[in-house]
């Protein structure tokens, strides 16, 4: 049984065989996604899905490229839409800085503040993190996010920065990179990060793993992320399997 953390079924690459791609990940073994809102559209149509499919649960807050469209209202609603108890996480949120819609100023402040909602909340954080790492780590240190903790998504940093975010309450999710031949970081953090602190995910529609690179990504392709994790770390399938979903279940606090 898996655990795909981070899923963006609400993306519109998904609008006309949604049903199809439920039961394709459910075929392949994924009986858990978490739904990832990060603006007013993308955060409605995961409220829509968590309704309508068991086993699917919400990630919801404001990405760091549209930082700069957030409004005090946007973080009003989504402090009130995270009352719902299949709302399980802020996010993402975090820091971009290879593209330059929003300046860093007004991103590190909307991060500032979805890690202060989260804390009030009560719920871990899904953090983006695009060339911008020790500005990550720095305010999630000024913050005081190891309260509640959260997800380093799609980790693409050094084994040490993982081991530094495992400190301050976070785990370390790894997505279809970790399978592709050259990408020598992700496996490296795969092989360094212990299993109780690992999780899995595919970001799909995005990052496709080996075979499939290029392609539309789909939950069902998690399991070729815990199976290469299972190869770097010289354990089973089902090791990394089980672990994974009991590191999410901890995390998102779902029985």
């Amino acid at each position: 049984m898996l655990f795909d953390t981070h899923v963006h079924l609400n993306a519109d690459q998904f609008q006309e065989d949604i049903e199809e791609v439920v039961v394709r990940a459910q075929k392949a073994g994924v009986t858990r996604m978490v739904v990832v809102g990060f603006d007013r559209l993308t955060i409605e149509r995961a409220m829509d899905l968590i309704e309508r499919y068991d086993g699917l649960y919400a990630a919801i807050g404001w990405h760091p490229v549209d930082a700069i469209d957030m409004r005090d209202a946007d973080l009003a609603w989504i402090k009130e839409l995270a009352l719902h108890p299949k709302v399980v996480a802020i996010g993402e949120t975090g820091l971009d800085y290879h593209w330059d819609k929003s300046p860093k100023d007004i991103q590190k402040d909307v991060f500032r503040r979805q890690i202060q909602l989260a804390k009030k909340v009560k719920l871990p954080i899904v953090i983006h993190n695009r060339e911008a790492t020790q500005d990550i780590v720095d305010i999630l240190k000024e913050e005081g996010a190891e309260e509640v903790g959260g997800i380093m998504h799609c980790f693409s940093g050094s084994a040490e920065t993982a081991l530094e975010c495992i400190k301050m309450n976070f785990y370390i999710s790894l997505g279809g990179p970790v399978t592709f031949k050259n990408a020598k970081k992700p496996k490296e953090v795969a092989i360094a990060v212990p299993l109780d602190k690992l999780l899995i995910e595919t970001d799909c529609p995005y990052l496709a793993p080996h075979p499939y690179r290029g392609k539309r990504n789909e939950p069902a392709y998690v399991k070729l992320v815990a199976e290469e994790i299972a190869v770097l770390k010289e354990c089973s399938y089902e090791e990394v399997a089980d672990a994974t979903m009991k590191n999410a279940q901890t995390l998102f606090q779902i029985d």
